[in-house]
């Protein structure tokens, strides 16, 4: 450890919606920050609520009221650079990223999504898969159904489902995961290719591609449980393990709550598929840290964001949080980047 390191003190105050069953990962990449920076005060200033519902309204508040965090997490791409970089108050990372080397580690495509008007905007510390489709191999070999792999073999699948007595064959939680579920509707429905057009303008809303994925989507909400809204995403996933529902379409966050808190081994105990239609696409987003102006102990928030970006710090972070690094780079077919989820 360098002097500069042992020298470093004040506080860094580190913002998220990272509690509960996903505080293990942060909190692992907190420890590592006080084996480096002993003499910092680290506050976890966490603000529950699954996709950081709760926790961007709070920031919103702080960032206007002038009170910063030192840094915040933040889905990479527009959900920051839409609302706090066209505002004005974000730092340009673009020469911590030259400096740890991050432009030649992290793939282009990430790059590019947290890029904007010449700047750099955050650092990612994850890659998340989206389109996720979850099950428990015993309870679908007793009930004689295999994993569907289009829209069409799950409907059909939950018709068998109901004849065997299970009446919601898919677990749904509150509204962010029904929009979740959305998108991996919509990718099947259109393909990586028609996803892309239909956020960048060139496929309308009203065209009847994009109409025939609310037909699907409606269909197979009429397969979930009538109590999503009440039901945390974690919620949702019990009802799977606990035989109360067949499948579960969630990001890759889930693996970490079944392997972490529930402890059921990957593969054996619970398994899982690309969600019907999307086999070798790879639907990602990606958490990432940025730097507010104004923070009031910015020294400490870059240490942090080196650390965030470092190998050391996302191998720390990402066996217990279940995701892929960034600076490892997916081999589908297409990859294409989500709006949603924790």
């Amino acid at each position: 450890m360098g002097l500069s390191a042992l020298a470093q003190t004040g506080k860094l105050e580190i913002f998220s919606w990272w509690a509960g069953d996903e505080g293990p990962a942060l909190e692992a990449l907190i420890r590592l920050y006080k084996q480096k920076y002993p003499g910092v005060e680290v506050i976890n200033a966490t603000v529950t609520g699954g996709a950081g519902v709760n926790a961007k309204a709070v920031l919103k508040t702080r960032m206007l009221g002038g009170d910063p965090p030192d840094t915040f997490q933040v889905h990479a791409g527009m959900e920051l650079i839409g609302t706090w970089v066209v505002a004005d108050r974000m730092e340009d990372l673009t020469s911590l990223f030259r400096q740890e080397g991050w432009l030649q580690a992290f793939p282009k495509g990430l790059i590019d999504l947290i890029s904007y008007k010449g700047g750099i905007w955050s650092v990612p510390v994850n890659i998340h898969r989206s389109n996720v489709m979850w099950y428990i191999p015993a309870n679908l070999q007793r009930w004689g159904v295999t994993p569907p792999k289009t829209w069409a073999e799950f409907l059909a699948a939950c018709q068998t489902l109901r004849q065997k007595g299970l009446q919601a064959p898919l677990a749904l939680g509150e509204n962010w995961t029904q929009q979740h579920l959305w998108e991996s509707v919509a990718l099947a429905t259109l393909g990586a290719q028609g996803w892309n057009d239909l956020w960048s303008g060139k496929l309308k809303f009203t065209d009847p591609k994009a109409v025939a994925v609310w037909d699907t989507f409606g269909k197979v909400l009429d397969c979930a449980n009538k109590d999503a809204a009440g039901l945390s995403w974690q919620q949702a996933v019990d009802r799977v393990v606990q035989g109360q529902a067949a499948l579960n379409i969630m990001g890759d966050w889930a693996a970490g709550y079944m392997a972490t808190t529930l402890k059921l081994r990957p593969g054996t105990d619970f398994a899982w598929a690309p969600s019907p239609g999307t086999s070798g696409i790879f639907m990602m987003l990606s958490d990432s840290f940025g730097l507010p102006k104004g923070a009031k102990n910015r020294q400490n928030a870059l240490n942090w964001l080196r650390l965030v970006g470092s190998k050391e710090g996302q191998d720390t972070f990402n066996p217990l949080k279940a995701p892929s690094p960034p600076g490892w780079t997916p081999t589908p077919r297409s990859t294409t980047p989500t709006a949603s989820p924790p």
